[in-house]
């Protein structure tokens, strides 16, 4: 991050190329569109460059600071339209990440995708970066901006909820 800091664009190109897939699924799994994720991420880079030098390792893992700053971007977003649905993009993420689980039954996995993109937008993120993205939930709780403690709260409800609605269809 140091080299980042003085400028340096080759290093800035090496964090793109290590955190730009996991950022995209993400940024998908949020907009459920794959040129707003696209873009989400666009932003997402131009900030972590801009603002290179607010990164703080003590704070948090530089993966957790950059998925912040995307949602931050996220809520931004949304706060200015309504997301759009892209199904195929969404299908392609859910076979690609649900890994030895559904592939015998794609019906099962677009029903899945569809219950997630259903849910509230705090339940859908902390779902997302929890069990799809690999973050423990005290990341989580940092990239949301919120205590772990609701961290948990947001994820019971989300699986409460996944429960609920797959038991009635």
């Amino acid at each position: 991050m140091a080299r980042i800091c003085d400028g340096d664009e080759e290093a800035f190109g090496l964090l793109v190329h290590r955190h730009i897939d996991a950022l995209y699924r993400y940024a998908l799994r949020l907009t459920m569109s794959s040129a707003n994720a696209e873009d989400l991420v666009q932003d997402t880079w131009l900030a972590a460059w801009q603002n290179a030098k607010r990164y703080q390792a003590h704070k948090a893992g530089l993966a957790t600071w950059l998925h912040r700053i995307l949602h931050n971007k996220f809520i931004d977003t949304t706060r200015k339209r309504q997301p759009e649905y892209d199904q195929q993009a969404v299908d392609s993420l859910m076979n690609e990440v649900v890994v030895g689980q559904g592939e015998d039954n794609p019906d099962a996995l677009g029903r899945l995708n569809t219950l997630i993109s259903q849910l509230p937008e705090n339940q859908k993120a902390a779902l997302s970066l929890a069990h799809l993205q690999g973050f423990s939930n005290k990341d989580v709780a940092h990239i949301l901006g919120i205590s772990v403690r609701a961290t948990e709260s947001i994820l019971a409800r989300a699986r409460r909820t996944l429960r609920k609605q797959l038991s009635e269809t």
